[in-house]
């Protein structure tokens, strides 16, 4: 009888690791690296005296998962203290958007939706942030902060270099944001004593030892939006600068959700393994 049950527990231990995702529970790491200072752009919440501005980037998630945290690196003036971070994630319109869009900007296809998915805020707990200092003085080569336009004024060639402090900031969500598999833009506000944050650019397409897109998905250009254009998006180098297509410097982290079929077999796997042991002790015990 025991012999029978070590059996069953083996075939149940077997079975879990077979029918296992290969890629559940695994860690996921996804990043652009580091900036190219092409170009910065603003991103911050609205506030007085400024208007709300957003830059988002792409990634991809091929299977649910939750993410614990990440990185971005940006421009931010000297002498000022950063007092709020936002971490937003949309999705690819026309999800959580209108259809057919306004026809206020060139295109939307590839664009992020209308609203967000979910928006976390630092100052309502929602996630922590560290920052440090990479260098003192940083240039990037172009910039965009006001010349964000409708058709048929969204070409400006940008607002020239934007020299400040580059930063990498690094966040932790207080709790995992589980995400189902999807294409997604990730968007990064700092909110300053003074001064505006500027998001800056990664080579498009990602370099090694940046993460390549999985097969089979494109890896989208940065966006950028503000309240007045709101809820429609510019592409920054197709739209705004025709440079580019810039993607921007980020980092994202965490790990893949088993499937429910995953958590039952492990299920199924410990009760048999629990049992075979508890048979076991009883086992020893009467010959003892």
């Amino acid at each position: 009888m025991l012999v029978h049950l070590h059996k069953i527990a083996l075939f149940a231990s077997a079975a879990l690791f077979a029918n296992s995702s290969p890629a559940s529970g695994q860690a996921f790491n996804f990043s652009t690296e580091n900036p190219d200072g092409l170009i910065a752009t603003a991103s911050r919440p609205d506030a007085p005296g400024q208007i709300e501005i957003e830059t988002a980037d792409d990634f991809v998630l091929t299977q649910e998962t939750a993410l614990t945290g990440g990185t971005f690196t940006g421009l931010i003036p000297s002498n000022v203290s950063v007092t709020n971070v936002i971490v937003e994630i949309y999705r690819v319109f026309p999800l959580d958007s209108t259809v057919p869009p306004s026809g206020n900007v060139p295109t939307r296809n590839n664009s992020p939706s209308d609203v967000a998915l979910t928006s976390l805020n630092a100052s309502l707990g929602g996630l922590v942030f560290s920052t440090s200092t990479l260098s003192s003085t940083f240039t990037a080569l172009n910039s965009v902060i006001n010349s964000i336009n409708p058709i048929p004024n969204q070409f400006t060639g940008g607002e020239g270099p934007m020299t400040g402090q580059e930063v990498l900031f690094s966040f932790s969500f207080s709790a995992p944001l589980d995400l189902a598999a999807d294409h997604y833009f990730f968007v990064p506000q700092v909110q300053l004593s003074d001064g505006t944050f500027f998001w800056l650019s990664a080579p498009h397409p990602i370099v090694s030892p940046g993460t390549p897109f999985p097969t089979g998905f494109t890896d989208l250009q940065s966006w950028i939006r503000n309240a007045n254009l709101d809820p429609d998006w510019l592409r920054i180098g197709t739209d705004i600068t025709h440079q580019g297509p810039f993607n921007a410097a980020f980092s994202l982290n965490g790990s893949g959700v088993p499937e429910p079929a995953t958590w039952a077999m492990m299920m199924v796997g410990f009760a048999a393994l629990g049992l075979a042991f508890r048979l076991r002790r009883r086992a020893g015990t009467a010959a003892a």
